[in-house]
Parts: C-alpha cells; sequence; structure tokens
C-alpha cells in the first residue's frame, strides 16, 4: 500500500533495509554516509564490496570507513556503523557473484535498491563495459523481482547517455537498433578481441563504451518497470560537495578532477578543450540528496498505482555557471596561496580546441621535457616516470575532449521538484538552497583544498613549505 504523503524522508527510511553495489565509490559513499547520518533510524545498509588484493569485504568496509567522509558521523553517532553489513560480491560476473545464502537474505530483508556501481572507464573494452553497466543492471533487476518487500530500485545513470542530442528531457528513449540482450549475448560468446575490432560501428554514435552500455542499460531498467518500482537518476558531471558533509570532500581522479590537479600541479600545461563551454556540473551531496528523495518520493506509490519509471536528470542547468576557463583561471589564483607541495611547473594551461595543434604542442610542451627529465632521472639512478604520467594525461584527455568540446541543455523540471516537494522538516537535511546562493569563487577555493587533503593527502599544516616550494621553480 502507498503511504502517507506526509511521511517524512527519515520515516520513510525508518526500520528499513537499504541495498547499495558501488558502495566503496564515490557516490556510493556519500550516499551510505548520508543515509546513517540523515536517516538514523534505517535498519541496516547491505554493501556489495568485492574482495580485492588480499583484502575480505569486511577489510575493505573497515578501509572505507576511515575515510575522512565519516568525520563528522564517527563523531555524533558512532554506533551507526554497526548497521552497515558488507556482502561479498561484484557486479562483473553473472548474478552478480552473490552466494545463495546471501541472494536469500537480501529478498528477505531489502526493500531498497540503490544501483550504483558501473565502470566510468571512457576506454573500456566493450566486453568489460557490457559486464560491468549492462548486464549487472539486468542481474539487480532479476535480484530485485525476489524481494518480496521491495519499495524503490534506483537505477544511478548518466546524464550523458543521450549525448547525441542536443537538448535531453526527462523521459525515457527507447534504442531501437540494439537490443540489450542480444548485446549481453554477444560479449558472453565472442572472443574479446574481435570485439574491439567493430567496437566504434557497434557504439555508434556513443562516443564511448562507458555512454553506450548505460545507455542500453536504460532499457534494461523500462523493460523491468512493469513489475518493478523503478527510479532513472542521470547525474552529469558530478564534482566535489558544496558542504554535506564537509567542503569540497572528493575521492577520485575521474573527470575534471584530472583538470583541477594536472593543472594545479603544472604537469598539465596545454589541454585539449573549449574553454568558453559551461558544462553542467552537479556536486556529490545534491546528487546523494536527490537520491535518497527520489527513493522517498517512488516508494510513496506501489507497483499497481503507478507503472511509470520516474526519471530526473540530476543537472543543475549551469546554474553554477563555472566555464572551464573560468575554473583554470580562478584555481590558478587561489594555487597561490594554497599550492600543492609536488609541483613540477607554476600552473599555467593553454586550452586549445584544434586537436592537431593540440598534438603538435604536446610534443613540444609535455613530451620533449619529459624524456629530457626522465634520462636526467636515469643518470641519477632514480625510476623515470614523466613520460608515462604525460602518456596517461594525453589518454585521459582525449577521453574527455567529447564532453570538454560541446555543450547540452539537460532539462530539469523533475529534479528541481523533487526539492521542492519535500517536507517542511526535511529541509535542513536535503534542502537545495545551497546550491542556489553558491559562492562559486568559494566553492573553487574548497575544491583546490579538497584535491589538497582528500585526494594527494596533503597537510594544509606544510602551506608555508609548499608556497617556498613553488616560488623556487620556473
Amino acid at each position: 500500500m502507498s503511504e502517507d504523503a506526509n511521511t517524512s524522508i527519515p520515516t520513510f527510511y525508518s526500520h528499513r533495509s537499504v541495498f547499495i553495489t558501488g558502495g566503496t565509490g564515490f557516490l556510493g559513499k556519500a550516499l551510505c554516509e548520508k543515509l546513517l547520518r540523515s536517516c538514523p533510524d534505517i535498519k541496516e545498509i547491505f554493501l556489495l564490496i568485492r574482495p580485492k588484493k588480499g583484502l575480505t569485504v569486511t577489510d575493505r568496509l573497515k578501509k572505507m570507513l576511515k575515510n575522512k567522509l565519516f568525520d563528522l558521523l564517527r563523531r555524533e553517532r558512532p554506533s551507526s556503523f554497526d548497521k552497515i553489513i558488507p556482502i561479498s560480491g561484484d557486479v562483473s560476473p553473472k548474478d552478480l557473484g552473490l552466494l545463495v545464502e546471501d541472494r536469500k537474505m537480501l529478498s528477505e530483508k531489502v526493500s531498497i535498491i540503490f544501483h550504483v556501481a558501473a565502470s566510468v572507464r571512457f576506454d573500456e573494452d566493450l566486453k568489460n563495459a557490457i559486464f560491468t553497466n549492462l548486464r549487472s543492471t539486468r542481474d539487480v533487476c532479476i535480484l530485485a523481482q525476489s524481494m518480496k518487500h521491495i519499495v524503490a530500485l534506483v537505477y544511478v545513470s548518466t546524464a550523458f547517455t543521450q549525448c547525441d542530442k542536443p537538448v535531453v528531457d526527462e523521459v525515457f528513449y527507447p534504442l531501437e537498433d540494439v537490443d540489450w540482450r542480444k548485446t549481453i549475448h554477444i560479449a558472453e560468446n565472442i572472443d574479446n578481441e574481435i570485439l574491439k575490432i567493430f567496437t566504434a560501428k557497434y557504439i555508434h554514435p556513443m562516443p564511448n563504451t562507458y555512454v553506450f552500455t548505460k545507455r542500453l542499460a536504460e532499457n534494461v531498467i523500462n523493460d523491468f518497470s512493469e513489475s518493478l518500482p523503478c527510479v532513472i537518476i542521470r547525474p552529469s558531471i558530478v564534482v566535489p560537495s558544496i558542504s554535506d558533509p564537509i567542503p569540497g570532500w572528493v575521492d577520485n581522479f575521474n573527470g575534471p578532477m584530472s583538470l583541477v590537479i594536472g593543472n594545479a600541479t603544472g604537469v598539465m600545461r596545454v589541454a585539449y578543450l573549449d574553454s568558453s563551454v559551461v558544462p553542467d556540473w552537479v556536486p556529490i551531496d545534491v546528487v546523494t540528496k536527490a537520491t535518497i528523495i527520489a527513493a522517498w518520493r517512488r516508494g510513496m506509490r506501489n507497483i499497481a498505482e503507478d507503472t511509470s519509471i520516474h526519471i530526473y536528470n540530476c543537472c543543475t542547468n549551469n546554474l553554477m555557471n563555472l566555464s572551464i576557463r573560468k575554473i583554470l583561471r580562478v584555481g590558478q589564483r587561489f594555487t597561490c596561496d594554497i599550492p600543492f607541495e609536488k609541483l613540477l611547473w607554476k600552473p599555467s594551461t593553454i586550452a586549445i580546441k584544434s586537436h592537431s595543434l593540440y598534438y603538435i604542442m604536446v610534443l613540444i610542451i609535455h613530451i620533449m621535457p619529459a624524456v629530457v627529465l626522465d634520462a636526467m632521472l636515469k643518470i641519477v639512478r632514480l625510476r623515470p616516470m614523466l613520460v608515462n604520467l604525460q602518456r596517461k594525461i594525453f589518454v585521459s584527455l582525449c577521453a574527455l575532449s567529447f564532453f570538454v568540446t560541446n555543450s547540452w541543455h539537460f532539462n530539469n523540471s523533475k529534479f528541481i521538484s523533487l526539492f521542492e516537494n519535500t517536507n517542511t522538516d526535511d529541509e535542513t537535511q536535503f534542502g537545495y538552497k545551497t546550491l542556489l546562493y553558491l559562492d562559486t569563487e568559494e566553492y573553487i577555493r574548497n575544491v583546490i583544498i579538497g584535491c589538497k587533503l582528500y585526494l594527494l593527502n596533503e597537510d594544509m599544516s606544510r602551506l608555508q613549505q609548499a608556497k617556498r616550494h613553488r616560488n623556487s621553480i620556473l
């Protein structure tokens, strides 16, 4: 039965069990922390975690909880961590790699699923992208169908699943040319080397395997929505937090963070991008709140009352008004006062829109100095690394190029309504006002500090030494 429309968000989650895939990732961590802190009576959170590098899932959970993101929760309610239960599994293998007993237990207890896990590598092999992003979505849906108390299945997609369209609405876009079932069958039965040969043709017009498989996964959700209460959340470019629970929190080098750090360390002196483009950025704390609210909204109506997919473009519609040019310019100014410790050159990045010119400039400004410096490192018996670093930067920027040289308009009226239609009591924990009144320069400053603290593990107490080092280099 549907619940009282006045039910608050924390009350909705009270005494309910949640299952999160991708719980150790950027959004997964933030989602887990926000649920525990803002919905204190939640019963338990099951996290799908893959054992790796000799670490058990319990070891990986303990390591995750040491992240500074959880410091506030650790101070206020440390007993909340007892509600997190690691489940051994992996989204890449068939059936999520779940044990039979764990699958049965999840089916008995869980009523809300957040399917967050994905390979976000733009250069991922098609086979791996299909298994991780597409087949896993099918298997999550199959698992959800066995759950006796399911009230919401939230699939975290991406706004760029429709990047072949200049304007993207909050609707489902059927994909008629490619069938997701056949795509999974092909990946399971054709050799990876053969798949690589026809990847570009198969995924056309999508720019990479990531957005292609995420687009197909939306079709999976659509097909299962007749029997499951489904939600699709489409974030745009996810960036560090505004303030909740800490300003500037980030935990990966993906996407724009590679640009920020490459610029701030002086490693990236030329970049292939259009600096006038104003990408659609969305802070991680806004995405987290929207995802939690969307599950609450979907859970208010059962599948008999509402068989539609709830779709939200989790985008700010350029509300942040942060062009790439402004980020680079303001970021360079702040790195004078908050320099990174391991500077190669003083921060200065030339934005180039011509791919051929960019290639020439990379050879002159990036590769040639790197070859010379690596040779000097060899002479003093140190490990050469700069050529390899510049190669990684080149590959990363080429993968990003499509998204930093083009613009889209993502209609987001349904997304905005998520925040406007919450109860008054929920405003403090799930409000949108921090974005509406955002000081963009202060935000960029917090991003610089966040990269320094949370990605590079540098200490603000060593700021004077970092400034002296900055003043000593070219």
